[in-house]
């Protein structure tokens, strides 16, 4: 039992729970003992770990230092091809594709597409800087230009070969590419070309004006629901859009026109 003194707990030698003190205490120094073993063999397994492996560091010396160089190699390959070769590279064809950007915004675009004896144009610049942003960009803009020439099929190699990912340039290319097909009297063509454009990028812009050209291919098609889907869906989502203030219109006419 437990007996209190004035400055401590102490056990007595009385019995507790049929073990004595002397008991709990010889069993307390078998479970020490135990675990001191199990320690014991911890810690040589850990030995041994380590020693194994200083010993295929130790036989494999060469082969790490070389592995190491050759990812620091390929890590300086890499950031010097970005710093003295990419970034250069991309700054050059920015600045040599300005001028057929602006015989583009002129209008010129026989001049943007060929440049002249001073100024590279566009087709120049996809084939000298094809794999920067400049050079991709250029196969929008001659794209665009070739459409505006009538050169259709050339303006749908271009506009396919452009790879845009921002709000506006994907989906006018894809819808470009529909205005060419319907040039070429290819409606339904065109009318997947002008669907495929509105799904590119939901925005008040792009989006309705995709969709209105659909519903006029549909109309061509004499799929007079179709087209009104179209329109309907841009009185539904964009009244912001320029063709939603004349879309009642077209909706009416094919009202009731059905």
């Amino acid at each position: 039992m437990l007996q209190f003194t004035k400055n401590l707990y102490f056990c007595t030698s009385k019995k507790v729970g049929g073990r004595t003190p002397r008991d709990i205490k010889n069993g307390n120094k078998k479970t020490y003992k135990i675990m001191k073993e199990q320690l014991e063999e911890k810690n040589t397994e850990m030995g041994n770990v380590i020693t194994r492996s200083e010993e295929f560091i130790r036989k494999n010396q060469k082969m790490i230092i070389t592995i190491a160089c050759a990812v620091v190699v390929v890590a300086f390959a890499i950031f010097g091809y970005y710093k003295w070769y990419k970034a250069p590279r991309e700054m050059r064809a920015a600045e040599e594709m300005f001028a057929a950007e602006q015989y583009f915004l002129q209008g010129d675009f026989q001049r943007a597409l060929d440049g002249d004896d001073a100024n590279r144009g566009f087709i120049s610049v996809i084939d000298n800087y094809g794999g920067t942003k400049a050079g991709n960009l250029a196969k929008y803009y001659a794209g665009i230009a070739n459409l505006r020439l009538g050169n259709y099929d050339e303006a749908e190699k271009w506009l396919g070969k452009y790879s845009g990912k921002d709000t506006f340039t994907k989906p006018i290319a894809i819808m470009a590419q529909g205005d060419a097909e319907m040039e070429k009297g290819n409606t339904e063509a065109a009318v997947k070309q002008y669907l495929s454009a509105a799904k590119a990028d939901d925005n008040a812009i792009t989006a309705p004006a995709a969709l209105f050209k659909a519903g006029m291919g549909y109309l061509m098609l004499g799929d007079n629901e179709k087209a009104l889907d179209c329109f309907k869906q841009i009185k539904r989502n964009y009244p912001e859009s320029t063709e939603w203030s004349d879309i009642d219109k077209y909706i009416g006419l094919v009202e009731n026109v059905k």
